[in-house]
């Protein structure tokens, strides 16, 4: 199985929305379940809770994930929050928003930063196998569902930080690339 490699901040394929899976009948072809497969390998070699196709180089709208135990994949996912339909968060709206650190495995350096996420979201798509998927997640889950689905519209985590934190993220990265 080829190892594929995480793509880092400045890389163009991690700001390119990304395209939607062509489906045959409903169901991936074979090169989309390889794919995945070698996703589900790179998330484990860096200890990972997620990874969308984007950030190993491929503009294609398919993420894995493995949090809490609960652990799949999702083609052409789509993400209800508090009821609205779409599949990037949107500031502000019905509902607490949960505050969780985030980091990221394209973003080097060890950077963790407060993100606001929906508490709550329903992910529908299409699984490895073909099946439907509809999965209601909160917490943990909610939030890598989120950031997942940021990754399929080319946006990072950093892009959803405010104030002193975007500033000591964005500094932290500089010192990183000065080192």
């Amino acid at each position: 199985m080829p190892v594929l490699d995480i793509r880092q901040i400045g890389d163009p394929v991690l700001r390119s929305p990304a395209d939607p899976v062509p489906l045959k009948d409903g169901a991936p072809d074979a090169r989309i379940t390889q794919l995945i497969e070698e996703m589900y390998h790179a998330m484990d070699r860096v200890r990972g809770i997620g990874l969308a196709a984007p950030q190993v180089g491929v503009g294609l709208r398919v993420f894995t994930w493995d949090v809490e135990g609960s652990r799949g994949a999702v083609i052409n996912p789509l993400l209800e929050l508090s009821g609205d339909p779409g599949f990037v968060p949107r500031e502000g709206g019905e509902g607490e928003d949960a505050v969780l650190r985030e980091g990221c495995l394209s973003v080097p350096g060890g950077i963790f930063a407060p993100v606001s996420r929906r508490p709550r979201t329903v992910l529908t798509g299409v699984g490895p196998q073909g099946e439907l998927l509809r999965i209601e997640a909160t917490g943990l889950l909610a939030a890598c569902f989120q950031h997942e689905a940021d990754h399929l519209a080319g946006k990072l985590f950093l892009d959803r930080l405010t104030g002193e934190h975007k500033k000591q993220a964005y500094r932290a990265l500089r010192k990183g690339a000065m080192a």
